[in-house]
């Protein structure tokens, strides 16, 4: 510990974020640019001497990674990036991710958050990263020897990625098969550039092609290439393919035009980014733009539409508006509390409406209402009773202009075969009662050799889980081809993350 007092002499600060106004009007990540590098390492160093070191680190068993978060934050207090970068990367493929996509859940374990502002651990991480790349601390490391065993991976989401760097590091000759045109899955089309530059992807795939990593891309299996052939190409499979198929809203208005699930409309404005279009196909431009879901794929497209020049943009949580403190049904550590919080999307909606919040809590919708010509004009709402969501209060209920309606409703699994001659059929494999792909503690399925990791098996997840379950399940792949295995696993298939 470099200072047994910093948690009294050091206030919380936070990484700087630019002004609202400016960084609604480009694409750029929302955090200060480069010319501040000095400024925020000296802030972090501060910040990581908050760091108690706490004889039992509840820090550790809030994040499924299990990071080394008391070492790394002395280092970085000494500023020792080297010491630093390594034990943030002993327990994690992809830093650079997490600290800018990761709610952490590690904070809300940290013992100052018991009473008190908890360190800035993702911050810290997310600095130990960038320093780490800035520095050349971050080489490839392509293995010493081949196994002479081959692993397919479908999928190039956290999970697949982790999975594919993990084994290829074992020795093994990994391919990536994705189905889209450029690798990173989600991390590529559903995350906005604002909130994680697509370089930082980039980076990270030109390391594992240099450590030895294959990557195929528009190969969707399952429909391009037979499954069951797949997997007798490989030595294994391994299955991360995602939880995809999205949660539908069945209210009466459901068929009219303008209404989209919001992973058809983030991925386009991604594009745009990428240089598929000189502009999105699907823009909330001039529109009254309505975002149902009050998560945080509902605050993406909340950034997005701001950046589009919506007209208006409205965000529906069904939640009530939860309070200031953690309340005492939301027991430290083991919970994530239900506090109020403002992203940085509903920082920038805030800006440009004098202070108001865009979200609408304790809100359900009843149903869409035309223009007489086939495209959603409005939408009616009304308020929920807390105790019952599913009912609403008499009297409530309202009209809203519509005409872009965004469903941001979460996922319930992976994507179903629909007659069974999809991958999942084709493997013969089934799912689990929560409808995601059916494993046993060994992320293996009735499949001999083929293994699910990450959200296709866990359910919709946070991204440190997805990566956690990649490392697990490529020790499982290694134990499975080599008898035995020298790869951490931090987590098992029935492990539940403990913040809900």
């Amino acid at each position: 510990m470099v200072d047994p007092k910093g948690f009294l002499r050091y206030p919380r600060r936070t990484r700087p974020r630019r002004p609202p106004e400016e960084r609604a009007a480009d694409w750029h990540e929302v955090y200060a640019g480069q010319e501040l590098l000095p400024v925020v390492t000296g802030q972090v160093r501060e910040q990581a001497r908050r760091c108690m070191d706490c004889g039992v680190p509840f820090c550790h068993s809030g994040c499924p990674l299990g990071n080394l978060i008391p070492e790394w934050n002395e280092y970085a207090a000494q500023g020792d990036w080297r010491a630093a970068a390594d034990r943030l990367h002993a327990t994690n493929n992809f830093p650079e991710f997490t600290g800018r996509l990761c709610p952490a859940p590690c904070e809300d374990a940290c013992v100052l958050a018991i009473n008190a502002d908890p360190v800035t651990i993702k911050d810290v991480e997310v600095t130990i990263a960038d320093q780490a790349w800035e520095l050349g601390l971050a080489p490839p490391r392509p293995p010493h020897r081949l196994s002479g065993r081959t692993v397919a991976v479908v999928g190039s989401g956290p999970a697949g990625l982790a999975a594919a760097q993990q084994l290829t590091r074992a020795g093994h000759t990994v391919a990536v098969y994705e189905r889209d045109d450029r690798i990173g899955g989600l991390l590529r089309y559903g995350i906005p550039e604002f909130k994680m530059e697509k370089r930082h992807i980039n980076r990270r795939i030109e390391q594992m092609r240099a450590e030895g990593t294959k990557f195929r891309t528009g190969v969707e299996i399952g429909r391009d290439v037979d499954a069951a052939e797949l997997r007798g190409r490989y030595d294994a499979v391994v299955l991360a393919v995602g939880a995809t198929e999205p949660r539908e809203l069945p209210v009466p208005g459901r068929e009219l035009g303008g209404i989209h699930q919001a992973m058809y409309y983030l991925p386009l404005a991604n594009r745009v980014q990428e240089g598929d279009y000189d502009a999105s196909p699907l823009s909330a431009e001039g529109r009254h733009v309505v975002i149902v879901g009050g998560g945080d794929t509902g605050s993406d497209c909340l950034g997005t539409a701001i950046r589009q020049r919506a007209t208006s943009v409205t965000q529906l949580d069904i939640r009530q508006e939860p309070g200031p403190e953690r309340p005492e049904d939301d027991p430290w550590p083991v919970t994530h509390p239900k506090v109020y919080r403002i992203s940085h999307a509903h920082e920038e909606a805030r800006s440009g409406a004098g202070g108001a919040d865009p979200r609408v809590f304790a809100a359900t919708t009843l149903r869409f209402e035309g223009d007489g010509r086939g495209n959603v004009r409005s939408l009616r709402l009304a308020e929920v009773e807390p105790a019952d969501r599913r009912r609403h209060r008499p009297g409530t209920e309202r009209v809203i202009p519509a005409e872009l309606v965004l469903l941001a409703l979460g996922f319930s699994g992976p994507e179903r075969d629909g007659g069974g001659g999809g991958l999942i059929g084709q493997l013969g494999l089934s799912l689990d009662g929560r409808g995601n792909l059916a494993r046993d503690a060994g992320f293996t399925t009735a499949a001999d050799g083929v293994f699910v990791a990450g959200d296709a098996g866990r359910g919709q997840s946070l991204i440190v889980w997805a990566i956690a379950e990649g490392r697990s399940a490529a020790a499982a792949v290694d134990r499975y081809l080599s008898g035995a295995t020298s790869l951490p696993a931090p987590v098992a298939p029935t492990d539940r993350p403990l913040t809900a």
